[in-house]
């Protein structure tokens, strides 16, 4: 067997329950699972943003290239 058996965590899992209580556990846990909804929702925005972002970044490549282009002309 380990060295961490379902006893040890139980008995670490009471002795914070008693040290913080369980309304101070029940906010961690609510501001933990909205900061975990609102890293979603950002990785979502961020990932519809980013073809966006190429796309100009491309156009500006090729208007650079072209003038490059007409210069060594």
């Amino acid at each position: 067997m380990g060295t961490w058996s379902i006893w040890h965590w139980l008995v670490v899992l009471l002795i914070i329950v008693l040290v913080f209580g369980t309304k101070k556990l029940r906010n961690i846990g609510a501001d933990l699972g909205s900061a975990v909804k609102g890293f979603k929702e950002g990785m979502k925005e961020g990932s519809q943003e980013a073809p966006k972002q190429v796309e100009s970044q491309a156009a500006t490549i090729e208007g650079q290239a072209k003038k490059e282009e007409s210069k060594a002309a």
